[in-house]
């Protein structure tokens, strides 16, 4: 295999997303992962060493069931009836 080639990377089911955090401890990846966890409901999560000393966390949210504080902001942050992307965006 070529270095340089991505990895056929598998695509989570419809409604979840997987999130890769990394960071130099264990500590401050966890403290994101708790954060998402409060906006999303989640699996389990795996942690990885990262290069050089850090930590790298995995886990997968199901974006189909946001806890409170991401419901209102995905509905507040969708355009009114569907009005497709804002008009500074390409």
């Amino acid at each position: 295999m070529d270095r340089n080639e991505p990895e056929a990377e598998v695509l989570p089911p419809a409604g979840y997303a997987e999130v890769r955090v990394v960071a130099a401890t264990p500590d401050a990846a966890r403290m994101v992962a708790d954060v998402l966890r409060r906006c999303f409901a989640g699996g389990e999560q795996r942690s990885y060493p990262a290069p050089g000393g850090g930590t790298r966390l995995h886990l997968t949210v199901d974006t189909a069931r946001p806890a409170e504080p991401a419901r209102s902001w995905l509905a507040a942050s969708r355009p009114p009836g569907g009005a497709g992307s804002h008009p500074e965006e390409p």
